[in-house]
């Protein structure tokens, strides 16, 4: 059986990965992976999941299996920190998942079985695993328009155009605050339009948000998610806690399921409940239990908040400062969209040929449609970026 196996194509991020790792340069730059880094090239355990996992080594006493959903008190801060009270959290449904991309695949998995025919919509671009794993699960998948390659902006009256064509029971994938891989992001009001869009056509949302806090703070990063959720009579979210916990290695994500009634939420919940047993049966239980305390003490709360937003001010300063390096080196206004971008990620519209260049010349790692980790800079290696761009991308 196992002759059979053919190789499945290598990840391009991997290799990214290695090729960085193998280069002697002492001045080189790692800006392909998707991981917060602060100004040492640390990716830090959080205070507050320190001190979290402080108190749960004196109060633990067990470690025998939760329920197929996960610890009720993440699900509830879950529910409290993405959607507020923009929706009655009895029609919410959720539970724990492995990680975001876990979210993504239960979402995927619960799509399939309510209904087989339907097509999920994804960004061009979108994150790779988005369409490999609906390629995987057979299902049904077409791109929407959404970035604008010269301006390095959302073309949205392109995506609206696209989205025209979505039919009843369709399905649109949304990326939440920061989450698009270009940086570019829907305003509030594009939001709105898309959301009624939706419900015209009978179509169900379904949002991946993992950079809550990253942006313009955490209930400003949820705002957009929570009009859609206002507005819309279904909706699915696929939400992390890797990059605003700092627990990428824990695997801490939830899926959360709004039905149109209260009534019909217990068929959803334990429909959510049925896919975790068919998949993984009991879901990955110590980030959870961390966040689910974080979210819950009001001090550890603080704490965490505050330490996030030290994170998002940092980025923020960095993106500024690598515009104003790029507008002087360059004596123009070109690359002003960088600091106007949120999150982690922008993609600054350099060619694969320029990308490669830059990496052999000036040791620079970046992935090959030019998307960069603003987070894998710091002060000093700013202008070093700015000047491998603003030589090579005449």
């Amino acid at each position: 059986m196992l002759s059979n196996l053919t190789p499945q194509p290598a990840d391009k991020i991997l290799e990214l990965m290695q090729l960085y790792r193998e280069d002697p340069r002492d001045n080189k730059i790692d800006l392909g992976v998707g991981v917060y880094k602060d100004a040492t090239g640390l990716t830090p355990v959080m205070r507050s999941v320190k001190a979290a996992e402080k108190k749960l080594w004196d109060i633990q006493d067990s470690k025998t299996y939760t329920g197929l959903s996960g610890d009720p008190a993440f699900n509830d801060g879950m529910k409290e920190l993405v959607l507020a009270q923009s929706v009655d959290h009895a029609r919410v449904a959720a539970v724990a998942t492995p990680g975001g991309t876990g979210a993504l695949r239960q979402a995927f998995e619960l799509i399939k079985l309510a209904n087989p025919d339907a097509t999920v919509w994804t960004s061009n671009p979108t994150w790779p695993n988005h369409v490999s794993i609906l390629k995987f699960m057979k299902m049904n998948n077409r791109s929407y328009a959404y970035f604008n390659e010269e301006t390095c902006t959302v073309e949205f009256d392109a995506m609206l155009a696209s989205l025209d064509e979505v039919a009843a029971g369709d399905v649109v994938l949304l990326h939440g605050c920061c989450h698009n891989p270009t940086g570019a992001n829907l305003t509030l009001e594009q939001y709105g339009l898309v959301a009624d869009l939706i419900a015209k056509k009978g179509a169900i949302a379904l949002v991946d948000i993992a950079y809550q806090g990253f942006g313009d703070g955490l209930d400003e990063d949820a705002a957009a998610t929570r009009l859609l959720a206002s507005k819309l009579p279904e909706m699915l979210i696929a939400s992390s806690c890797s990059k605003n916990f700092g627990i990428y290695r824990e695997r801490t994500g939830c899926l959360m399921a709004i039905s149109e009634k209260a009534e019909q939420s217990a068929t959803t919940q334990g429909t959510l409940n049925f896919l975790n047993r068919q998949n993984y049966s009991f879901p990955p239980d110590h980030g959870a239990r961390l966040v689910g305390m974080i979210l819950n003490d009001p001090e550890l709360k603080a704490d965490w908040m505050a330490e996030l937003e030290d994170v998002r001010l940092g980025m923020l300063a960095l993106r500024t400062q690598l515009a104003d390096e790029l507008r002087q080196k360059t004596n123009s206004s070109r690359f002003d969209f960088i600091a106007q971008h949120r999150g982690m990620f922008s993609r600054i519209g350099a060619s694969s040929e320029e990308v490669l260049q830059i990496r052999k010349e000036y040791g620079v790692y970046m992935v090959g449609d030019s998307r960069m980790n603003i987070a894998g800079l710091n002060t000093q290696t700013v202008p070093l970026l700015a000047e491998a761009v603003a030589r090579v991308c005449k």
